[in-house]
């Protein structure tokens, strides 16, 4: 898919607003775009909300145009031009009925100012007129912009009975902005968080990549624990994460949460793999006794194999990383010509600096990373063809000496296909007959 350029997005978001203007529709911008450029920042994206019903937008910009997929909720999906992306458009709605907590049951159409009420938080609830370059704003999300607050339009409990993502998402936009929960809202949030196993896997899996890979990752994991739903999201947390009475309390489990936090704090990379690995190591430490299946808890969430098998190794190897300079060079060699190694020092560097009080061993696998590539990982001396002249039966003998062979060539001690195979000789004849 090529890539959208913000201001040709903008362009084309204007447009589509004029076009249903001039054929006699009322339009505006709506949502996170809204507020994102209140807030002085680009817009990953528009939507645009009318009294047009789907089948007039579709008349509008025409068949090719556009997208139907989401019509039983009065979405259509017009097609800009290259570069410029698309954009949703709504028709004004009122939704009816939430059974499964997410979506609702039906909608009719109404307009603006109940379509606004009908949205999660008021700083997504405002409309934009990008014409008259007007705010238009039935629920006081400017003020609550200013007071950076994260508050549920209407009645809390209501909101988030229509639709339990909502908990996750007023986390995410409290720790992505740095704004306060409104109390209400956050009250309830923590009186319904058990209620977020309604919600699909990969919805709230989506929700906790978004959280981790944001650089405020730290604030969004101390509002989950503080709401209740970080032990509802990841359960194999429940030993680590203090309740809130008990934030406070002086015991390994404490101790555990706050360098947990502080490492998070401390990560600079936005991958994913990596925050993941930060939050889960406490439950895979030899103190927690039984430490969870990583490959479970990847499942449950729909994460996808990438992910696993990344935040499997960082779990790993963090400890070998962070002990490089006493690690023999051929096992922390096979570990630094791995893929993400870099990845690696990034989570090792985060939990020396907290845990450990320096980096100095990070800091020398780093050096060891940075040699050139014939240095770091020169090609093998030999290869299993290289013992089959030796009349070495093929099977768990020749891994066993290659990998010796190897050994010794990344120590130094050997240096050519000569001496490499003169050691395999002498590894594979049997006891009492080497000389």
């Amino acid at each position: 898919m090529p890539a959208v350029d913000p201001e040709r997005a903008r362009l084309f978001a204007v447009d589509v607003v004029r076009r249903l203007r001039e054929a006699g529709f009322e339009a505006l911008w709506a949502g996170g775009c809204v507020r994102d450029r209140l807030m002085g920042l680009e817009p990953k994206d528009y939507d645009v909300a009318t009294d047009a019903t789907p089948e007039q937008v579709r008349d509008v910009f025409g068949r090719r145009r556009t997208l139907a997929l989401g019509a039983a909720f009065g979405v259509i999906t017009v097609l800009g031009p290259a570069g410029a992306g698309q954009v949703e458009v709504a028709t004004f709605r009122r939704d009816l009925g939430y059974s499964d907590g997410r979506r609702p049951d039906r909608v009719t159409f109404c307009g603006a100012r109940e379509d606004a009420m009908r949205r999660d938080f008021t700083i997504n609830g405002m409309f934009f007129d990008p014409l008259a370059e007007r705010v238009v704003d039935y629920v006081d999300g400017r003020a609550d912009l200013a007071r950076r607050v994260v508050r549920a339009i209407g009645d809390p409990a209501a909101r988030i009975g229509e639709d339990k993502l909502r908990m996750l998402r007023a986390v995410r936009f409290a720790s992505t902005f740095q704004f306060t929960l409104d109390p209400d809202t956050l009250a309830a949030v923590h009186g319904h968080a058990s209620e977020l196993t309604v919600v699909s896997a990969e919805r709230i899996g989506a929700e906790l990549r978004r959280m981790l890979v944001d650089r405020n990752r730290r604030r969004a994991v101390e509002l989950l624990a503080s709401t209740g739903l970080l032990v509802v999201v990841l359960p194999e947390l429940n030993s680590f994460v203090p309740s809130v009475a008990d934030c406070s309390a002086i015991d390994v489990s404490a101790a555990a949460w706050q360098a947990t936090l502080a490492i998070l704090d401390h990560l600079r990379t936005e991958r994913f793999s990596v925050a993941l690995a930060a939050l889960m190591r406490a439950a895979f430490s030899p103190n927690s006794g039984h430490p969870p299946d990583l490959g479970l808890v990847c499942r449950r969430l729909r994460l996808s194999v990438a992910d696993h098998k990344e935040a499997g190794f960082l779990l790993k190897h963090e400890a070998t990383i962070r002990a490089a300079r006493s690690t023999p060079w051929p096992q922390l060699q096979r570990i630094l010509i791995r893929d993400r190694a870099t990845d690696l020092l990034e989570l090792a560097r985060a939990i020396a600096t907290v845990v450990d009080g320096h980096t100095a061993d990070v800091d020398y696998a780093a050096d060891r990373l940075a040699q050139a590539p014939e240095i770091l990982n020169p090609p093998p001396l030999i290869s299993g063809d290289d013992l089959r002249p030796l009349g070495i039966p093929s099977g768990p003998a020749y891994r066993r000496i290659l990998d010796t062979v190897r050994d010794a060539q990344l120590d130094g001690q050997i240096d050519s296909p000569a001496a490499a195979l003169a050691l395999a000789a002498r590894l594979a004849a049997p006891q009492g007959d080497t000389p």
